[in-house]
């Protein structure tokens, strides 16, 4: 496994990407600054392990960009995608000494990592870090309530359509966009990946992808650039009911 690279260079915390959903979004001035005093950053090329399950993690961290995928292996080697970590999304638990899953890094990634003690102590005397970690921790559990609906009762297109939605609100979300009307963005994870993590064959995952873009759901320009000329078609195609449909 390569070393990641630890950057030193400086960051400013008000023009972070990722500011407005992370874990410090709600912190105050003085409170940046106390955090700037644990933080450093970490950046992994693609497909470099972040962390193997099982061990000591003294860290946590938010992701600033690119995708990781958080992975569970059996007992007989088999593998099985659990997660996408996206930007902002947080990693590692409080409290907890080792890392529950193999943390990879799918795309290039940089984090903002915190010293994992000195923030456990900030959390206690920072309302503000621990409240937003709170509602973070309880958005992943509506996610992942969803994510059991998708895996066992969706047909194959519901399966891809509503991964695509996820994705696409998400980077809107982060650009400060409304997700609706027309939406354009990268599709993070290969076919293969996308097979994997929804529990479907490569097959399946071409043949869907290729049935949504000929019923002009979705445009492709090359193999990653997605077009969604219309969110709301895009969310008819997901089979959730029409409050919203998947969290994230």
């Amino acid at each position: 496994m390569n070393t990641p690279d630890v950057l030193n260079v400086g960051h400013d915390c008000g023009a972070c990407p990722i500011r407005h959903r992370a874990v410090c979004a709600r912190c105050e001035a003085d409170e940046l600054q106390k955090l700037e005093q644990i933080k450093y950053y970490r950046s992994y090329q693609a497909g470099q392990t972040v962390i193997w399950s099982g061990d000591k993690m003294d860290f946590v961290a938010s992701v600033v960009t690119g995708i990781a995928t958080l992975t569970q292996t059996m007992e007989d080697g088999r593998r099985q995608m659990v997660g996408l970590l996206l930007p902002s999304d947080f990693v590692g638990r409080p409290g907890r000494q080792a890392a529950a899953y193999d943390v990879t890094a799918t795309t290039d990634l940089v984090m903002c990592c915190f010293r994992k003690k000195p923030f456990e102590e900030m959390m206690s005397k920072t309302p503000h870090i621990a409240q937003r970690l709170l509602e973070m921790t309880l958005d992943e559990l509506d996610a992942a309530r969803e994510w059991m609906l998708l895996l066992g009762r969706k047909t194959a297109r519901e399966k891809i359509a509503s991964l695509l939605a996820i994705i696409a609100r998400r980077d809107a979300h982060l650009n400060l966009k409304a997700a609706q009307g027309s939406i354009v963005f990268d599709l993070p994870l290969t076919r293969e990946e996308m097979a994997d993590y929804l529990g479907l064959t490569l097959e399946t995952v071409s043949r869907q992808v290729s049935a949504l873009k000929r019923d002009g759901v979705i445009a492709l320009e090359g193999k990653r650039h997605i077009v969604v000329p219309d969110f709301d078609r895009l969310l008819e195609e997901t089979g959730d009911d029409s409050d919203g449909g998947m969290l994230v």
